[in-house]
């Protein structure tokens, strides 16, 4: 079947951060397309999205933005979703569509469900920076790039019953940034992104906790290197207190699942070295170093794998962190294609 020209639109994009700015960027070639408002509470921030091309036009007031657009992404800290959802929905025109790109799925469409107006839907994304960007920890405006999404992902979800109009915009916004859609069930998602977005920050809290300030710390942190700044590196880069702590609220479940796995894995390790069992203890770290290069590999060798297509299914490089469930319904979609 031959697919549908896309329709110009207006997308209103709320918080013009690293995230935001480059999704912006991503569609700048594609104006004929897209037009792009945007909105940040920080007005340099809004301003310098503009002078570097992330935004058509950035507007002094939300809902300046709001009421134009066809779809308003959010691109904003956890804890303010809420109350910008609400500021948003205020002004939103029957028919739009409201996304965003919280790390947490099932709560915002909660809150979606609770405050946007009749006859406006809710679809949720889950962006992942590209290989090129994985080592890279710059965060704000200054860190926006429109190659960002490039031969990567951007997860889809939508909360059971959405209509199919919003889905497809948003696919088709994902293929303008050259990224590939992976659709997935909002559960899913909370889970996934607890174990690979959230995990990363409490070891990084566990390690500087257990560190910091503790005997032997004057010397500890004289000598204090290159690992010791990348282990720690995710409560600087990703790890507001707040934002951390309302999604261990939100998402208690899930966090106390992974985190109850890091101890078991964790405690493996005291127990091979406690017991001297130092030919169990270098496989384990054998096996870890294996798993390691092995998601490296795999994530670079991402490149072009599926680019900018808006059915895509779920990738490969994903596919084994998906639980079974997942694996079944994405295999029955298969066979019905």
């Amino acid at each position: 079947m031959k697919r549908e020209a896309f329709v110009k639109i207006t997308l209103a994009i709320i918080g013009l951060g690293q995230i935001g700015s480059s999704f912006g960027l991503a569609l700048a070639e594609h104006r004929d397309k897209v037009r792009r408002i945007g909105f940040d509470a920080d007005l340099p921030t809004g301003n310098q999205a503009r002078k570097i091309g992330a935004v058509d036009e950035a507007a002094f007031l939300l809902r300046d933005a709001v009421k134009q657009a066809d779809a308003v992404l959010l691109s904003i800290p956890l804890q303010k979703v809420e109350e910008a959802l609400q500021d948003v929905a205020a002004h939103m025109r029957p028919g739009t569509v409201l996304m965003d790109t919280a790390p947490l799925k099932m709560q915002v469409a909660r809150w979606a469900a609770e405050h946007l107006p009749e006859g406006c839907s809710y679809v949720g994304l889950t962006p992942v920076v590209g290989p090129k960007y994985l080592q890279v920890g710059e965060r704000g405006v200054e860190a926006a790039h429109a190659d960002l999404f490039q031969n990567s992902v951007i997860a889809i979800s939508s909360p059971p019953g959405s209509g199919s109009q919003g889905i497809r915009l948003a696919a088709d916004l994902i293929r303008l940034t050259g990224a590939e859609a992976l659709f997935a069930d909002q559960a899913e998602i909370d889970g996934l992104m607890t174990a690979t977005h959230f995990a990363p920050q409490f070891l990084a809290a566990a390690l500087l906790n257990a560190t910091v300030d503790q005997p032997g710390w004057r010397e500890a942190r004289k000598l204090a290197g290159r690992a010791y700044a990348e282990v720690s590196g995710p409560i600087e880069h990703y790890g507001d207190p707040e934002e951390l702590t309302l999604a261990a609220r939100l998402n208690r479940e899930n966090t106390l699942r992974v985190l109850g796995s890091m101890i078991a894995s964790l405690q493996t390790l005291y127990n091979d070295i406690q017991s001297e069992d130092y030919q169990a203890l270098s496989e384990r770290l054998a096996r870890a170093r294996k798993g390691r290069d092995r998601w490296w590999h795999e994530r670079q060798q991402a490149d072009g794998a599926g680019k900018g297509r808006p059915d895509a299914g779920v990738s490969g490089v994903l596919r084994d962190f998906l639980r079974p469930g997942m694996r079944r319904r994405q295999s029955r979609n298969d066979e019905r294609d």
